[in-house]
């Protein structure tokens, strides 16, 4: 599949670029794309919820009224999980809500998701560009030359730029990320993807190993 090669003006540069059939054409599949995005989602989360059970709970060892013959349940102390106060029974506790997956998987999901881009033509190639200092208003101008304004837009860079970084932080709905950190949940929450030359090589590099 062709893709013409545009500059940060918008403008055609005449060049094409062939994107690797086996990344970005290949039937998607869509179960381990869940599996994928499910992983990055758990990895998100912080696990810190917890509650106190009966033995964390402040208050007296008492008991609180005789074993037989109250009219109610046996319950001991005052921090019983029947009494407003007490302990919660089996409450949350700090856990690691992540989980395995094969890096095979990984690498599929990925190419499913660039795969499915593809297909939408919501992948733009541009030539490679750096900034010489922050300026979110001439990233701004490049945003709306390559007509991806308005739209979720995930810029993909071969490799960590801070100026690109730092103009691109405050525009809301866009993302700048490096192409060795790219991953499935990114590209599919993407409305269209801004690609520079030598990303497509990373690219090539970590999905055909």
């Amino acid at each position: 599949m062709e893709v013409s090669v545009l500059n940060i003006k918008g403008e055609d540069t005449g060049r094409k670029v062939l994107l690797n059939d086996s990344i970005f054409n290949i039937e998607p599949n869509d179960h381990v794309i869940y599996l994928d995005v499910k992983q990055y989602l758990a990895n998100q989360r912080q696990g810190t919820a917890k509650s106190k059970e009966r033995s964390e709970v402040s208050g007296s060892t008492r008991k609180l009224g005789r074993q037989k013959g109250g009219g109610g349940a046996r319950r001991g102390d005052i921090n019983s999980p029947v009494l407003v106060g007490g302990g919660r029974v089996f409450g949350p506790k700090p856990r690691d809500y992540g989980f395995k997956l094969n890096k095979k998987v990984k690498v599929l999901a990925r190419k499913s998701a660039l795969s499915y881009k593809a297909k939408e033509n919501a992948i733009v190639v541009v030539e490679d560009f750096t900034m010489e200092v922050p300026k979110t208003k001439q990233f701004i101008e490049i945003i709306n030359n390559l007509k991806v304004g308005g739209k979720k837009a995930l810029f993909v860079l071969p490799g960590a730029n801070k100026n690109v970084y730092l103009s691109a932080r405050n525009i809301e709905r866009v993302n700048v990320m490096t192409a060795a950190a790219l991953n499935t949940y990114k590209v599919l929450n993407a409305d269209v993807m801004v690609v520079t030359e030598n990303s497509l090589k990373v690219v090539d590099e970590i999905l055909t190993k």
